[in-house]
């Protein structure tokens, strides 16, 4: 597990041997990588591969059953409360009532965070959801929810961004409005799962190839070519 001296930040995330099983059948299998503070890991990998499972790992919704892992400082799951507030997480759900509104979600989820109103309406005018914000998540497109959704992963402006796949059903107007939000100029560090390997690339700082939970590839997002993710899912 990495260290660090005196009055530095701890890793964002630092990972040593992790695994973990569903039954009989290993979903992650000895992973192990050191993610500093505000940089950026993308995960490329088949379906099965692992990878929702990593981000659950790292979310503390899943206890590792094999190895050492830490977000934050904060060892998991042991500390997992240490670091949840400080963790923002965008699944392919979007963790929204479907039955309240865009505003009323997230005035729920900053009441439970500790942050002020003001950042709600922020957020609802900057992805361009401000006339559409009194309307329940039942009445909304696809990509007005995942709009909705990423508001309330940076609410609380966390240190930690778990995405996976942010720009799943957003249009380039949409991508284009939440890209300050969940994008590198952010400063928060991400871990960053995409089936894009030209746009993952581009947005990582390393890089994390999983096969069948396995750790395939892990480098320099600057000395992995498209060929290299690209022969994850072959």
């Amino acid at each position: 597990m990495a260290t660090t001296a005196p009055g530095d930040r701890p890793p964002a995330v630092a990972l040593e041997r992790v695994g973990r099983a569903y039954g009989e059948r290993v979903a992650l299998r000895e992973v192990s990588f050191v993610l500093a503070p505000g940089a950026t890991v993308a995960v490329f990998g088949a379906n099965g591969a692992g990878k929702t499972t990593l981000l659950r790992i790292l979310a503390g919704l899943l206890r590792p059953h094999a190895g050492r892992a830490a977000v934050l400082g904060a060892e998991l799951p042991r500390e997992a409360y240490r670091a949840r507030g400080r963790i923002g997480l965008l699944g392919h759900e979007p963790m929204l009532y479907r039955d309240l509104t865009v505003r009323e979600n997230l005035r729920f989820h900053a009441r439970l965070h500790g942050v002020e109103r003001g950042r709600v309406e922020e957020l609802v005018a900057q992805v361009g959801l401000a006339a559409r914000a009194d309307e329940p998540i039942r009445t909304l497109s696809r990509g007005m929810v995942q709009r909705a959704a990423i508001c309330r992963t940076v609410l609380h402006a966390p240190e930690l961004l778990l995405l996976d796949e942010p720009l799943a059903n957003l249009d380039p107007g949409g991508a284009a409005a939440v890209a300050p939000l969940i994008g590198r100029s952010g400063g928060a560090a991400r871990v960053l799962i995409s089936h894009d390997a030209e746009q993952g690339l581009a947005e990582a700082d390393h890089v994390l190839g999983l096969r069948g939970g396995r750790q395939a590839i892990w480098a320099p997002a600057a000395q992995v070519g498209l060929s290299d993710v690209r022969g994850l899912y072959a």
